[in-house]
């Protein structure tokens, strides 16, 4: 009887067998799912760490930019993030989720949070999440990825709207000061340990989606973008791009997991959704309210002024210009660029950490 009764203390509510050997004395051998299911419950913690584990693959994939979109409605985080990255292949877009399947066969990634390319990763936040799922993918093109929590079961910070601010450590180097541990704080640590390599955009579902309109721009010209019969065909990122009006915006973007109202949509085609800046630019402008004015507006003789949205425009559009040497020689703005006006000049300013 004592046999039957260990046997059934082995078996999980799904039925499924959880101890391989009983040792006697109180003692088991797991199984090696059961082992795995319980080391992914203990990496998993917070929705924190649900971040930094994505943010982290997405860099492992190759990705030179991740953009996380959150909300929070009641107790459910929503989490999207996207990148354009390697991408996952039709065919492993679940299978990514179980444990010790990994893309890195012969290397494996030490960073501050610990060792990646176990094949844990995904497995551990699947574990801890209510969903997670590839909303899309293509190879070579790009990764959409939503994870669902449940603030009852997974804590988050209290704060999640609080930004951290930049100090330096012991050896005079940029990094986190202080601050509440939250969604925000985590995707700057990660962008400061990855800056120069991978840049990190968050916002809501409708600022991420303005910001890839205007960030990302096609591998084809504009005018080919025409001859496109399915949008699908194209990266990831590039689809938001290439939607020509409001309804193809909102379907593009609720395939990649940006919800969002027909509304919204209309306003970010009609630019009235700002693009955010990437985090680490965020991060690093502290405007002083003291300090001299970093922007002259030129007035003419007719008393014509530059207007502040038209300005912070043209900053926008500098800093996007901007991306083209940042790439090419790992350059990373420490603040956002600064436009000066005179009677005949114009100048912008590009304050940069240079990586080695």
């Amino acid at each position: 009887m004592g046999d039957l009764t260990d046997f059934v203390a082995s078996v999980a509510p799904k039925g499924t067998l959880r101890v391989e050997e009983n040792l006697g004395g109180g003692f088991v051998r797991l199984r090696v799912a059961e082992a795995e299911r319980r080391q992914a419950k203990h990496d998993i913690r917070c929705v924190e760490d649900i971040v930094v584990e994505m943010l982290r693959n997405s860099r492992d994939a190759g990705a030179s930019m991740v953009f996380v979109a959150t909300t929070r409605e009641g107790d459910q985080r929503t989490l999207v993030v996207l990148d354009d990255g390697c991408g996952i292949p039709e065919d492993m877009r679940e299978r990514v989720f179980e444990a010790r399947v990994t893309s890195k066969l012969e290397s494996m990634h030490m960073d501050r949070w610990g060792v990646h390319g176990r094949g844990m990763a995904l497995f551990s936040v699947i574990e801890n999440a209510e969903d997670a799922r590839v909303m899309d993918s293509v190879e070579g093109g790009g990764t959409s990825i939503r994870v669902l929590t449940d603030a009852t079961k997974l804590a988050e910070k209290a704060d999640q709207s609080t930004w951290p601010s930049m100090g330096t450590d012991d050896d005079g180097l940029q990094a986190i000061a202080r601050g509440p541990h939250n969604i925000i704080r985590t995707c700057c640590e990660f962008a400061l340990e990855e800056r120069g390599r991978v840049e990190v955009f968050l916002g809501s579902p409708a600022e991420v989606a303005a910001t890839i309109r205007a960030r990302v721009r096609p591998r084809v010209n504009q005018s080919d973008l025409l001859f496109v019969d399915d949008l699908a065909e194209l990266p990831v990122l590039e689809r938001l791009f290439a939607a020509g009006d409001a309804p193809e915006l909102l379907a593009q973007s609720a395939a990649l997991g940006l919800d969002m109202s027909e509304r919204t949509a209309h306003r970010i085609l009609a630019g009235q959704v700002k693009p955010q800046r990437s985090v680490l630019s965020r991060l690093s402008h502290r405007p002083d309210d003291h300090a001299p004015q970093e922007v002259d507006l030129l007035r003419d003789r007719r008393g014509l002024r530059i207007s502040d949205e038209d300005l912070e425009d043209f900053s926008r559009e500098a800093e996007r210009a901007f991306d083209v040497l940042a790439q090419r020689y790992y350059l990373t703005l420490s603040s956002e660029p600064r436009v000066r006006f005179t009677r005949n000049r114009i100048t912008v300013t590009f304050d940069v950490d240079k990586q080695d």
